[in-house]
């Protein structure tokens, strides 16, 4: 499937049904060996496995919690906080497990601020995290749990953290559509200066582990519910 046909199984209410067989396709090429893509290590606590980009268009993966599943001989490092906003819109589908999204709205704060804005700039492997003249203080928002065969929605530039449940297992397709006018940020200290953060790619055969990972957690899935969607 592509964007566009993934995107409207999630908006008719197809998606559990079919999503779920799909994903277990793709992945299970992707564990055998029949198809390469580089999984990566992301700071927030995920494993990243890219299916498909196109221009502004993107489907991936996400899958806690982060397993590959050997563990990168360097861990990736969140330098910032786990609050951020991305530069796309997202809609994601919940695979399995639970994902809990904690908005959070900012304010500038010019007396007693908590975080500075930071701009996340990718270029190739390397975030660039530049910090803005820009300070703030937040509280939290609504409070969004999704659980599997469910969507949610985050608009770009919406402040948020992602939160899994303790010692349980998620994974989820995400459709992203970029917003040229948008830049992803992070709420980082008032200290954080300008600096890089190399992102962490997963090994051919990590990558194929953390694919194979996510199929066999969907197939025991799909066998305890009596689907297997195409």
């Amino acid at each position: 499937m592509k964007y566009a046909e993934v995107y409207r199984e999630i908006q008719e209410g197809t998606a559990p049904a079919r999503l779920p067989g799909w994903v277990l396709d793709e992945l299970t090429e992707v564990a055998e060996g029949r198809r390469q893509l580089t999984a990566i290590h992301h700071p927030l606590g995920f494993v990243c496995l890219p299916l498909e980009r196109a221009g502004e268009f993107g489907i991936c993966v996400h899958a806690w919690p982060d397993r590959c599943p050997t563990r990168p001989a360097k861990e990736p490092v969140l330098t910032t906080s786990p609050m951020h906003s991305h530069s796309w819109d997202l809609l994601s589908f919940v695979l399995y497990g639970e994902v809990h999204n904690q908005l959070v709205q900012v304010s500038d704060a010019p007396v007693d601020p908590t975080h500075r804005i930071c701009e996340v700039r990718s270029n190739g492997d390397i975030d660039e995290i530049r910090p803005t003249s820009r300070v703030v203080r937040w509280e939290p928002g609504p409070s969004r749990s999704t659980a599997a065969g469910e969507s949610y929605r985050l608009a770009a530039g919406e402040f948020h953290m992602t939160v899994i449940p303790e010692q349980t297992q998620a994974a989820t397709v995400v459709l992203g559509r970029g917003r040229p006018d948008v830049v992803d940020m992070s709420l980082g200290g008032l200290d954080t200066r300008a600096h890089q953060v190399p992102r962490q790619r997963c090994a051919r055969t990590e990558t194929a582990s953390a694919a194979g990972l996510v199929a066999s957690r969907l197939t025991d899935r799909m066998t305890r519910s009596g689907k297997r969607g195409g």
